[in-house]
């Protein structure tokens, strides 16, 4: 695989932003388990997105990413968002135009990627797995798949137990109610529940993660709004890179399996 740090100047941020992208090659190199096939089409593309603490290195630095791609030709873009939760700041920047709009429109000027909704998929861990689902259920004509690793997924419907992230969200949303709002996933997933293609989405989280609960509750809210979800639970596993690597590992062959 191609490893690229690319910076380019965003219009919704006013300032240079730094996105990873790995790519693939026709050799991928020693040890690499490669699907062996020559790319002869554009490659399909994963967006990957981060969590609260992290940035758009996390992803390689912490998981082996770059090496599951391989084996599926497999584009993957990961930007950095700061602590936005994906969406626009009340009091910051502009970041869902920026993940929603801005990025797949830079990344397919710059790249050779596959422009197909069949070959477009997003995933993300905690506050990046609400971004995932966010933008899924907000585009869901864009994308074949979507994942959340122990998603922050009721973040903008009834918060998260944590003092920081609640005054992170107060940054974000102002003193406005976020319930019921385009920055609500239980609100989104009833609003585009009609659509006529949707993506399948993956939700995964350890048992003895801090906030399990919002997948215990967004999983059944979810299919009966009518959308295609698949669930999976680790006994016991918490916060942390070990399982969200091995999640990664799961979902690319998972989400390229039609159907």
């Amino acid at each position: 695989m191609a490893f690229l740090q690319v910076q380019f100047y965003s219009e919704a941020l006013g300032v240079a932003s730094t996105v990873n992208v790995i790519l693939p090659e026709h050799s991928q190199g020693i040890g690499v388990n490669a699907s062996g096939e020559q790319v002869k089409e554009p490659p399909k593309v994963l967006y990957l997105l981060h969590g609260y603490s992290d940035d758009h290195s996390i992803w390689m630095r912490r998981t082996s990413v770059e090496r599951y791609a391989a084996a599926h030709n497999l584009a993957v873009i990961m930007p950095a968002v700061n602590h936005s939760f994906y969406n626009n700041e009340e009091y910051g920047e502009r970041y869902w135009d920026y993940v929603a709009e801005e990025l797949p429109t830079a990344m397919h000027r710059f790249f050779k990627l596959s422009e197909k909704p069949e070959d477009t998929f997003v995933a993300g861990l905690s506050m990046g797995g609400y971004g995932a689902m966010k933008l899924a259920l907000t585009f869901p004509e864009r994308y074949a798949a979507a994942a959340s690793f122990s998603g922050a997924l009721d973040y903008a419907h009834d918060g998260v137990g944590l003092d920081v992230l609640n005054f992170t969200k107060r940054r974000i949303f102002g003193d406005a109610p976020t319930a019921g709002t385009d920055a609500d996933l239980f609100y989104l997933m009833k609003k585009n529940g009609d659509a006529p293609v949707k993506p399948r989405l993956y939700v995964s989280c350890g048992t003895k993660d801090f906030i399990y609960d919002h997948t215990l509750e967004f999983v059944p809210a979810a299919k009966e709004s009518g959308w295609d979800v698949s669930y999976f639970e680790k006994p016991d596993a918490i916060h942390e890179w070990a399982y969200w690597d091995e999640e990664i590992a799961k979902f690319i062959p998972w989400m390229l399996t039609r159907g």
